[in-house]
């Protein structure tokens, strides 16, 4: 799938805390795919507060690094968080913006959505091409009484930079010793089988497209496309399905302090009902930026998303940032961000 652009235009000047930084009327983001759909019921929501336009590229994690790297947007989006020495060495802040789910989708023919039933090594296998046919024994024996057709499995996956596919990977080096070994987890990795669609549009653009396929997209993007999701057994045991009261699940007790930049990955948490491949979507912005005032109009859209956006989150089944987390998030953007030597974030 080609590259797009979401472009989201705002009205009038506003209510309910959106106060237009200066005199900027266009925000540039890049960056991750896994949050697309709830950052524009975000900006569609924002027209109606502020008279800021929303230019945001859904182009992958490993895209939005480059360019906050480069300097050519306000603000980079990866759902693979930066490592704190890394944060430090090119002066960047980051910070949580949203969680949602990662999951496993299929086109089989008469297999309905949370139906089929897949364990954390059959996943594993069929993603190391150990696995090639839907009525594979393994899977058969996971799935008593379905009507599994002898078909090749097709396996789709991200050809792109992926903070998606980091999540996925890192779920996967987690549950099998063999995936991480022979491939590892990361933004991109040498996959050993599959086709590469770009985007989280992309795999879903695939999957739907060819009988026998599987791959992983975010949520939003399943039920968007009306992809069946599989039943995915959990770290306690359980099998469960997507949604958000399973992501919040596995986010629970999440201690975001613990790592630098709130670099948290919350695959594979404990819990009777947790989701297994569930992560945050982070915003990359300079602790000193080249224009203060772009800076402080990306952080007055998050600050507006953080304390008016729940319920369109919940709507996708995202997860929003818990009080207490946007409190510590606002608290670092009062400290870090500076421009120069004057907080850029104004309540």
């Amino acid at each position: 799938m080609t590259m797009f652009r979401m472009t989201l235009i705002a009205g009038a000047v506003l209510a309910a805390g959106a106060v237009q930084a200066a005199d900027v009327k266009t925000i540039n983001g890049a960056g991750a795919t896994f949050p697309y759909p709830i950052y524009a019921k975000w900006a569609e929501a924002y027209n109606n507060a502020s008279g800021v336009k929303l230019n945001y590229q859904s182009i992958g994690s490993g895209g939005g690094i480059k360019q906050i790297k480069a300097g050519t947007v306000d603000f980079g989006a990866t759902d693979d968080p930066m490592k704190g020495k890394d944060l430090s060495e090119i002066g960047l802040v980051q910070f949580p913006a949203i969680m949602g789910g990662v999951v496993p989708v299929v086109n089989v023919v008469g297999v309905e959505a949370g139906k089929l039933k897949l364990d954390q090594a059959t996943l594993a296998d069929i993603y190391l091409g150990k696995i090639t046919k839907w009525n594979d024994a393994k899977i058969a024996a996971l799935n008593p009484g379905m009507n599994l057709p002898e078909k090749m499995i097709s396996v789709v996956r991200r050809s792109d930079g992926s903070g998606t596919t980091a999540l996925f990977t890192n779920y996967l080096a987690k549950i099998s010793p063999e995936w991480k070994e022979k491939v590892g987890a990361g933004k991109a990795v040498n996959w050993p089988v599959g086709m590469g669609g770009k985007g989280n549009e992309g795999v879903a653009s695939y999957v739907k497209q060819i009988d026998g396929a599987i791959g992983y997209v975010e949520y939003a993007y399943a039920k968007q496309n009306k992809l069946a999701h599989v039943s995915l057994k959990n770290k306690d045991g359980n099998y469960v399905l997507p949604d958000g009261e399973t992501f919040a699940a596995a986010a629970a007790n999440a201690d975001w302090k613990s790592e630098p930049g709130y670099g948290v990955v919350l695959t594979d948490q404990a819990g009777a009902q947790a989701w297994p491949i569930t992560g945050a979507s982070f915003i990359l912005v300079y602790k000193e930026p080249k224009s203060c005032a772009q800076t402080e109009a990306a952080l007055k859209f998050f600050d507006y998303a953080f304390k008016n956006g729940s319920k369109l989150a919940l709507g996708l089944d995202y997860v929003p940032m818990p009080a207490n987390v946007v409190q510590q998030i606002e608290a670092t953007w009062a400290e870090e961000i500076k421009c120069p030597g004057v907080s850029a974030y104004k309540k």
